[in-house]
């Protein structure tokens, strides 16, 4: 019975010590191995691994990219105005070694420190920079640019910041005001240049109209008039043809006509027929 009670006993206590030499690290970890509280080894797979128990530590760190929700701060633009930024910071651990190092394997400690290298950065970003260039200009390389000196920082903590998003920029309202009333100065000063411009563009056009009519209705008098005169040339043709014909009979005929304009109506003229007007009713000349 003792002998049965033994083997058990060394075989649980086998069991442990299997048990508590291997490791596993999945593909999202990352692991270090400590002896004794110093660092054994850091660069592990994914994978099964043993250990030494009760003699070495195994530490596991997230290897994914995790995400910082960075606190809205201010910041001093080229012109010495206050602007608002809220951003967030994509980082990952890079040397796990290094990070718990310097870091102790705290991750609100690390956080807090990218939070402090990405705002220096911004910080040092946005001097060189008037509003109107962080509003509309490009974003991409303000932050390649601060990237480049912030993770030169964080590579002696074993960080490695993979990207910083801006996710708005607001103006102070005192800066707001000022930033409106400014764009709105801009503004009317283009809508009055176009309106002006549409006003000059209409008085070329008005002008250009009353030109065009001018030319046409003084082409038209020239025509009609070379038409009245063609008209009353012809005319006189004819007369004249039909007075070689028959002289007589025309005199006669304009006399009428005369004799017609003369001596329409209701007027009463009390004058001596003599003269070559009254010729017809002279009863001397008939005979």
């Amino acid at each position: 019975m003792a002998r049965i009670n033994t083997i058990i006993f060394l075989a649980i206590a086998a069991f442990i010590i299997v048990s508590s030499s291997i490791f596993f690290v999945e593909e999202r970890e990352k692991a270090i191995l400590l002896r004794l509280g110093q660092i054994e080894r850091a660069d592990y797979q994914p994978g099964i691994h043993f250990k030494i128990p009760f003699v070495n530590n195994v530490k596991f760190f997230d290897g994914r990219i995790l995400t910082l929700d960075a606190t809205p701060a201010r910041y001093l633009t080229g012109e010495k105005k206050n602007v608002s930024v809220d951003s967030f910071v994509l980082w990952r651990i890079d040397d796990v070694a290094t990070y718990f190092e310097s870091m102790g394997g705290n991750e609100a400690r690390a956080q807090s420190r990218i939070a402090q290298i990405v705002k220096d950065g911004l910080r040092g970003e946005f001097g060189k920079r008037t509003i109107k260039q962080l509003v509309s200009g490009d974003r991409v390389s303000l932050v390649s640019e601060m990237m480049l000196s912030a993770n030169a920082i964080a590579k002696d903590f074993g960080i490695e910041i993979v990207n910083v998003r801006i996710k708005r920029i607001d103006l102070p309202s005192e800066v707001s005001s000022s930033v409106y009333t400014r764009m709105e100065a801009e503004r009317e000063r283009v809508a009055s240049e176009l309106r002006s411009q549409g006003a000059e563009e209409s008085e070329k056009i008005r002008s250009d109209a009353d030109r065009q009519r001018t030319i046409i209705l003084a082409d038209s008098r020239r025509g009609a008039e070379i038409l009245r005169g063609e008209g009353d040339a012809t005319s006189t043709e004819v007369y004249a043809k039909a007075y070689e014909q028959n002289a007589e009979f025309y005199s006669l005929y304009r006399r009428l006509n005369a004799y017609k304009n003369v001596f329409n109506g209701n007027d009463m003229l009390v004058i001596e027929p003599k003269g070559e007007f009254f010729t017809q009713f002279d009863s001397t000349t008939k005979q």
